[in-house]
């Protein structure tokens, strides 16, 4: 695997700061990582996604006025928790 842009490398490496049940969305990680919530979802899909290094789990939350809002939690899969971003991509 090839290694991991800068901004790629900021998602994973707060990613992996986390606990592992520990529930963030795409915009949690753009307001720790200050990037733009777009590009954190396009890191997330393109760079970890689609190499099942994270996962996209939906999920419900209550607003305050008592209605519901679906979103999308992400996590490390094991593979990401177990991937080094600084090993050398095998050739």
């Amino acid at each position: 695997m090839a290694a991991l842009k800068e901004n790629s490398l900021k998602v994973f490496n707060y990613m992996k700061s986390l606990a592992p049940s520990e529930n963030v969305t795409a915009a949690d990680i753009a307001e720790a990582t200050g990037l733009p919530v777009k590009s954190v979802n396009g890191i997330v899909t393109s760079a970890f996604q689609k190499k099942g290094l994270m996962e996209r789990i939906p999920a419900e939350i209550e607003l305050p006025d008592g209605s519901h809002k679906g979103i999308k939690l992400i996590k490390l899969t094991e593979a990401g928790q177990a991937f080094d971003p600084t090993a050398e991509a095998e050739e």
